[in-house]
């Protein structure tokens, strides 16, 4: 069984923009960080990001896990591995 997944992307048939209301702008950022994580894409993308992009983008998503998880909720969440206490 596979421990990550993106049905989201795959089943919302709503409205994608930023702007509008909360309720479509979460459901955009589901469909936006999912398909910029999309394996064949990720292929092309990584290759053309610059060092400093990259760093970029790993700084901003390491501030809003230590932002938003406890130290329970990353291990489950977002590395898929039980917690020890």
């Amino acid at each position: 069984m596979a421990l990550h997944s993106h049905d989201f992307v795959e089943a919302y048939t709503g409205l994608t923009g930023f702007g509008m209301d909360r309720e479509t702008d979460e459901a955009s950022l589901i469909v936006y960080l999912q398909k910029f994580s999309d394996d064949r894409f990720m292929e092309v993308m990584r290759k053309r990001l610059t060092d400093e992009e990259i760093e970029e983008l790993f700084q901003v998503m390491s501030r809003l896990l230590r932002r938003h998880l406890n130290d329970e909720e990353y291990h489950e969440l977002f590395l898929k591995e039980p917690h020890e206490h």
